[in-house]
């Protein structure tokens, strides 16, 4: 798993939107929130991603930007995101490569684990939750370095 402090790979990958995500065009947000997950339409993932789902708005108002990558196929990963109406780009990282990159796969079932990024706009790694089915936990350390990271760009 990536350490707090290292830069995140890049990500040039077709999202569920159709349109290419790009990690490095988000520079100019607060900060990005990358959540990986083991697979669509699990109860634990879905209402991890349900939670984030219901976060965007107050994500977006601080300045985040949200991402979900679980290792499903791209067609499943739409599918899941449009039964949760996602209104954020997700990845379906079915070769892993993603995985593999940020070091959260499961060695032997060659799923992501639960874990969730914030990076700052240069892409360095401001923290690595990890707090397995505890999806309220996430989201509420989420909400909590986000917001702080806007209060620390407010004049």
């Amino acid at each position: 798993m990536l350490d707090v402090g290292s830069i995140a790979p890049d990500i040039d990958a077709r999202a569920t939107d159709g349109r290419r995500f790009r990690l490095s065009e988000n520079a100019g947000r607060v900060c990005t929130v990358i959540f990986f997950f083991p697979a669509a339409f699990t109860p634990g993932c879905t209402r991890e991603t349900g939670r984030f789902v219901e976060s965007y708005n107050e994500l977006t108002l601080i300045g985040a930007a949200v991402l979900g990558i679980s290792t499903d196929k791209h067609e499943i990963q739409c599918k899941f995101a449009e039964s949760l109406h996602a209104p954020f780009p997700m990845i379906g990282d079915s070769d892993e490569s993603i995985a593999r990159a940020y070091d959260v796969r499961w060695p032997i079932i060659g799923r992501a684990q639960r874990v969730t990024f914030i990076l700052d706009p240069s892409r360095r790694v401001l923290a690595a939750l990890r707090f397995g089915f505890d999806v309220n936990k996430i989201r509420d350390e989420v909400l909590l370095l986000a917001d702080k990271l806007h209060q620390s760009k407010q004049p």
